[in-house]
């Protein structure tokens, strides 16, 4: 009797597994581009915007994305003690477009390194969800784990976040599926390509989902990408080369900025 018991327990606890793995499949999105628009900006950047629907789902998400070359641009962090908007520190020097950065405590200091022109600012930081960072050498623009972060080379600015949304062209499994809200993030793509971006409510599991699979960059496919600060800190600036600026402001004061300008 206790051998049929362990038996039918087995051969139970297998068929719920394997349909539990059919309907984790099932389930996954197929994210559709229902538009998308592109408009230029100073130094060769490009403003994307796009709108991706899952049918199945009725949910529709859109982009906005500035996508620029890795080598010929460069990464600024710049802090933001007094908790000024986006488009106020934007506009103060001739930054081609820039987002929210890192997370940051209920006291507004940052939470993990920051470096700005060289000097740190705030320490690195070993936590669960703080594994990336967005940095700024002499190599260029890069998304790296906190992990493969060397001292020994020389940062210019670095930004400290997550989680991981993108490695190896794949999406990462076991991001929260649940929670959408508004995200802010950045990447490296195929063709020497680097990007920011902002989306509307989504979950993490769905931007990682779409970041990998959908070419929300044009002919570039995202290699690597990780998840700055979002929800009510989301933001998004981009100046138009024509002189005008598209803006997307945050909801609540943050600690610091992540810029692009043209070499």
């Amino acid at each position: 009797m206790r051998f049929r018991y362990i038996s039918t327990a087995r051969f139970f606890y297998r068929s719920v597994f394997f349909l539990t793995v059919a309907v984790a499949i099932s389930a996954q999105a197929e994210w559709n581009i229902l538009s998308t628009e592109s408009e230029p900006g100073l130094g060769g950047i490009e403003h994307r915007q796009v709108v991706l629907e899952d049918t199945a789902a009725g949910q529709r998400v859109a982009f906005d994305v500035a996508v620029f070359s890795a080598k010929s641009t460069a990464l600024r962090v710049i802090d933001n003690p007094d908790g000024q908007s986006l488009a106020a520190v934007m506009k103060q020097e001739k930054y081609a477009c820039g987002v929210n950065g890192g997370y940051f405590d209920s006291d507004f200091k940052p939470i993990g390194l920051r470096v700005a022109d060289g000097a740190t600012l705030s320490p690195l930081r070993r936590a669960r969800l703080i594994t990336g960072m967005l940095l700024q050498s002499d190599r260029g623009i890069d998304v790296v784990r906190v992990s493969e972060f060397s001292r020994t080379k020389k940062t210019v600015a670095a930004i400290q976040s997550g989680p991981f949304l993108v490695e190896a062209n794949k999406r990462i499994r076991g991001l929260n599926d649940s929670q959408l809200a508004r995200r802010t993030f950045a990447g490296l793509a195929t063709n020497d390509r680097a990007l920011l971006g902002f989306c509307s409510d989504v979950s993490l599991s769905g931007l990682a989902d779409i970041l990998a699979t959908v070419p929300i960059a044009a002919d570039s496919k995202i290699r690597r990408a990780m998840n700055l600060d979002g929800g009510s800190s989301s933001a998004f600036w981009f100046a138009r080369k024509d002189g005008s600026v598209f803006s997307i402001p945050g909801r609540k004061p943050v600690r610091d900025f992540v810029a692009v300008v043209p070499k």
